[in-house]
């Protein structure tokens, strides 16, 4: 379950009614979830706790997909859903797998994002993207000039602020779901300790340094 309380259908605010409409039909959210690409739909229902946050939310994603953006939506996409990839989100990962499909980019590329080093079915373009994604996500915005330059011979500077933009807002999206155990993002940490045999010692290292004394 999400760690922050859920907001029904009867408490939303007006745009947040208007989402759940299209989204959910004529259900409440919280008493049945899911939505039609088969996510519980708890993203809305959380956000919703927090009205503006919500309206700034939506008003981001219908300004990264206005017909006045430059970026090549394929493009977006890829960036995006690397960046779900490289940041652990499942539920970010999953969903633009989906949009990047929507938009015509191929399954072969779709499946080659986890290890986009080695694929070759990408164009130089495609792959300063990705190049220039896993520096925004992975080494926090620490870009090499020399992957600017190379990123530079292919898209304009408002391509550039578009792309970094709308993949730092995706990062933020990837983390906030991962923290607040949202959608698909409702696990449990896989680091964990794993109980010995209870037969065993406490400590392995101490067994290995008695050998070698």
């Amino acid at each position: 379950m999400p760690r922050l309380r859920q907001v029904g259908r009867a408490d939303a605010h007006p745009l947040a009614q208007q989402i759940y409409a299209t989204l959910f039909g004529g259900r409440d959210p919280v008493k049945e979830p899911g939505t039609a690409t088969g996510t519980p739909g708890n993203w809305w229902t959380v956000f919703a706790v927090v009205p503006d946050v919500f309206d700034h939310a939506v008003a981001g994603f219908q300004l990264y997909r206005s017909p006045k953006r430059l970026l090549d939506p394929k493009l977006r996409e890829l960036a995006q859903t690397r960046a779900g990839w490289a940041r652990g989100s499942k539920f970010v990962f999953s969903q633009h797998c989906k949009a990047a499909r929507s938009v015509g980019l191929p399954d072969e590329k779709i499946a080659a994002v986890p290890a986009w080093q080695v694929a070759k079915c990408f164009t130089a373009v495609e792959r300063a993207v990705l190049a220039w994604t896993d520096a925004l996500v992975l080494q926090g915005g620490r870009a090499a000039d020399s992957l600017f330059e190379h990123l530079k011979k292919h898209l304009s500077d408002e391509e550039i602020l578009e792309l970094t933009y709308v993949t730092a807002l995706y990062d933020m999206h990837a983390v906030m779901s991962r923290a607040l155990r949202l959608e698909y993002d409702d696990v449990d940490d896989a680091v964990v300790e794993v109980a010995a045999p209870k037969a065993a010692t406490s400590d392995v290292m101490a067994m290995v340094d008695d050998k070698k004394s």
